[in-house]
């Protein structure tokens, strides 16, 4: 019975694929769209090397560059620590637009704590303070997330959109719309620019948030609990699971790894950056689901989300490097996304044929 399973879900992949592109024998294209269908991370590693291989092409001295691979690296950790929250959500069947208006929210505020602590020459103590704070003051906006979502049935598009708003706009409020610039030295040196065996230590941070969050996820009844509701919310209630608390849980979690992100780009950048978030509700959902996370909840992956985000952010920075103008990288990134939620649907689509 289990061969004749995998016999018939090769079948309906196969044939799910070949509708699309229309003969499957077209060689390269039609290989990599099953691949992106069938096993969505090793897809994604695929076109990731592509797209190194092309820009190096283009421009192989400033690509290639420990500086741009630096940035890379520095740009998919702050972004990826945010991508592994997002993920959470995604698993629930929901989503969260907040992430990048709770991350500058939480940085405003430590960096207010942290300045009124002595500011650029406060030492660790005022650090530590600030981290806290930073985590706590994105949790609650995730706290007010997850009781629109689940105790007001508000849904989750529409919640979290009215959070980003609010909590941007009451990060310009405290700050007055400017900059704050007075980070501790300590954070950035010790921090933001240290290297563990020649890593980027933000790097090694966020390699170790994905990789127990990805065992939670994969290994915990937390984890099992949180994909069981994105499958069939009524069937887990059914179960006994308390689906409104475990939804709280989940958007104070994605808060909270927000925070985690602002610390790290509080280290980054030695000052809070306004301005410099507005799409990373974008560049989440897109990495999240190009790695093989579905939008539609009950699917998820740690591996595939880091993967997937690294796609955007290697894009933006070639697109960069090439001399494309900014505004494309939007649009590419958006483009992106579309794909990424075509391919989502042909692969559960693939499967409800089973």
């Amino acid at each position: 019975m289990t061969a004749i399973n995998k016999t018939v879900n090769k079948a309906s992949v196969g044939s799910a694929i070949t509708r699309v592109t229309g003969n499957a024998g077209k060689g390269g294209a039609w290989w990599l769209l099953r691949g992106l269908v069938r096993r969505p991370s090793l897809g994604m590693l695929v076109i990731l090397c592509l797209l190194i291989v092309v820009f190096s092409i283009m421009k192989p001295s400033a690509f290639l560059g420990s500086y741009n691979l630096r940035g890379i690296a520095l740009s998919a950790s702050v972004v990826g620590v945010l991508a592994v929250g997002q993920t959470f959500v995604l698993a629930t069947g929901g989503i969260d637009l907040s992430l990048g208006s709770v991350l500058v929210f939480g940085t405003v505020v430590s960096a207010k704590v942290m300045a009124g602590m002595g500011g650029v020459s406060a030492g660790w103590g005022a650090v530590l303070v600030g981290t806290v704070v930073c985590i706590v003051a994105s949790a609650a906006w995730g706290l007010v997330s997850g009781l629109l979502v689940a105790v007001l049935r508000v849904p989750p598009l529409i919640a979290t959109l009215g959070t980003l708003g609010m909590a941007l706009g009451a990060a310009q409020i405290i700050s007055a719309g400017l900059d704050i610039r007075a980070v501790p030295l300590v954070l950035s040196r010790d921090i933001g620019y240290e290297n563990v065996a020649g890593v980027p230590l933000l790097v090694v941070i966020a390699v170790v948030v994905a990789a127990v969050c990805g065992l939670v996820l994969w290994q915990t009844g937390f984890g099992v609990h949180t994909k069981a509701i994105g499958s069939n919310p009524e069937g887990a209630v059914r179960a006994g699971l308390s689906v409104r608390r475990h939804l709280i849980t989940i958007y104070v979690l994605s808060g909270a790894l927000a925070g985690i992100a602002g610390v790290m780009s509080l280290a980054e950048f030695s000052t809070t950056t306004i301005g410099g978030h507005t799409s990373d509700n974008l560049t989440t959902i897109a990495g999240a689901v190009l790695g093989g996370t579905s939008l539609f909840g009950g699917i998820a992956t740690m591996f595939g989300t880091m993967v997937g985000i690294l796609v955007p952010v290697t894009l933006a920075s070639g697109f960069v490097i090439v001399g494309v103008q900014p505004f494309w990288q939007t649009f590419a990134v958006g483009a992106v996304l579309v794909g990424a939620v075509y391919v989502d649907q042909l692969r559960r689509g693939s499967q409800n044929r089973l």
